[in-house]
């Protein structure tokens, strides 16, 4: 599993776990606000999505990687890196798709966990890490989503990516807001919160994949 995504491959394989900086509810505390590049709304909590939103689709690294006018992701920069989603339930998706797509090129690692990651140990820990790990020749595509929960101040969405060598694979990620955008958070040692999780269909999953 450690090369679905090659320059996160030092994020994948991680374990459950809880840290102080989560409220009762197990969910990383954040202060709700606005987006910072301008994107508007803030869904109720609770919210969901029941069908695939309308999407653009580029290619970031060697993963379609998809955007909206109004999810995000509203910086683009030319070197591939990407942020700023809206508060939505649909910019929390764009968010996990744009880290898989954008964690594909692993010239991007160091960026991406400084730009993408939640501000706190996880990150910390993730930044001392020796560098990107090397290209292992797998590669994978955004085949389907579910979101898991959503709350404007944290969120957690499940992406189903297909990989080359045919699996189907389900890794839900935790997100907060914070400092105005949607970012992934990482257990304290610098880990996925959650582990990925080998698929036989995507039942339960939205189909949502794309090309150029």
């Amino acid at each position: 599993m450690a090369g679905i995504v090659v320059s996160l491959g030092a994020l994948l394989g991680g374990r459950s776990g809880t840290d102080s900086g989560r409220d009762g509810n197990g969910a990383p505390r954040a202060v709700a606000g606005g987006s910072v590049c301008g994107l508007t709304g803030m869904d109720s909590p609770g919210a969901t999505l029941t069908e695939a939103p309308v999407t653009r689709w580029a290619t970031v690294g060697t993963m379609a990687a998809p955007s909206s006018p109004t999810a995000g992701p509203g910086r683009k920069q030319s070197n591939g890196l990407r942020s700023c989603y809206a508060h939505t339930v649909t910019g929390a998706l764009f968010a996990v798709a744009n880290f898989w797509a954008t964690g594909s090129d692993p010239r991007l690692y160091r960026q991406i966990v400084q730009q993408n990651v939640a501000a706190g140990p996880g990150q910390a820990k993730a930044l001392s890490a020796s560098g990107a790990p090397s290209n292992t020749g797998m590669s994978a595509q955004i085949a389907a989503f579910k979101i898991s929960s959503y709350r404007p101040a944290a969120a957690t969405v499940d992406v189903a990516l297909q990989t080359s060598d045919g699996q189907q694979v389900g890794f839900p990620v935790p997100l907060v807001w914070q400092s105005g955008d949607w970012k992934v958070q990482l257990a304290d040692d610098g880990t996925p919160v959650f582990r990925p999780t080998i698929l036989q269909t995507l039942t339960g999953y939205i189909p949502w994949a794309g090309t150029e």
